[in-house]
């Protein structure tokens, strides 16, 4: 199955969205079926009729004859999630960028603190399901895009979030934890707070899995995997090796070989 993946057409939007997708109901019969593997994005998932069960890192979902609104939240997981559909249904994904979703949502830590093995139920506004149902219902692409961007765009929180954003960007280089939070007058343990709060994960963690999704990035450009591993600032290729079959239970040239990783989202069909 071929999904388009969309960047807002805001302007604004694109500094908190990575993007989203659709699966439309209707368009293919075919079932649905592939791995989904960690990344530091927050996704949530809107689903319209549906049956929705979550378990050990495998979701099932199929048509409901039920009206009404699932949306769920996924914000960490460190190996594979299996998805499989009975069929096609509506649906729209938004992946929002590492701390996007804080600029929308007030106390995003009341989502980030919940058990991240279980499916989290995502309803942060009184008007969100109506609204959800609305967009969900819209013919045409591009008047759907519209309204779901000008529906986030009316939730938008003005938030200071400077010291974090700068963190991160630390964070996403090979400077050490301990470093970065020296250079920035806090603990370890306090960065670390800071993360789990308003990102869900840890320094550590963000930092793994931000070097897994680089080398991903950069595989086409750089085909020798040493090389890769080096430049996805990993120590060494038994540490590139480690990671990699702890986050997709693969090995790099495994993983490599089967999914296709020159689209934005990265799956592996099963």
């Amino acid at each position: 199955m071929q999904l388009k993946f969309y960047q807002p057409k805001s302007e604004f939007l694109k500094k908190y969205v990575q993007g989203y997708y659709f699966i439309q109901r209707g368009k293919g019969s075919e079932p649905l079926h592939y791995l989904t593997f960690p990344n530091n994005h927050t996704i949530v998932t809107v689903m319209q009729n549906v049956s929705f069960s979550q378990s050990n890192n495998r979701i099932k979902i199929k048509p409901s004859e039920k009206d009404g609104i699932f949306a769920n939240m996924v914000y960490r997981y460190t190996s594979p999630i299996e998805i499989s559909y009975e069929e096609p249904v509506n649906e729209l994904t938004i992946y929002f960028k590492p701390l996007g979703i804080n600029f929308f949502v007030e106390n995003p830590e009341l989502f980030f603190v919940q058990d991240h093995t279980k499916e989290i139920e995502f309803n942060p506004f009184e008007d969100f399901k109506a609204e959800m149902q609305k967009i969900l219902n819209v013919s045409g692409q591009e008047m759907l895009i519209d309204q779901l961007e000008n529906y986030w765009l009316s939730k938008y929180i003005d938030q200071d979030y400077s010291l974090l954003e700068g963190i991160i960007k630390e964070i996403e280089t090979d400077a050490k934890i301990d470093e970065v939070a020296k250079k920035n007058n806090i603990s370890r343990q306090y960065l670390n707070k800071l993360f789990q709060k308003n990102i869900g994960k840890s320094a550590a963690e963000y930092r793994r899995i931000h070097r897994f999704r680089k080398a991903i990035a950069e595989k086409n450009e750089i085909k020798s995997l040493t090389e890769l591993s080096h430049e996805s600032l990993f120590y060494d290729q038994s540490h590139f090796i480690r990671d990699f079959k702890e986050l997709t239970h693969k090995t790099p040239k495994s993983f490599f070989k089967n999914v296709e990783i020159d689209r934005e989202v990265v799956w592996l069909f099963i």
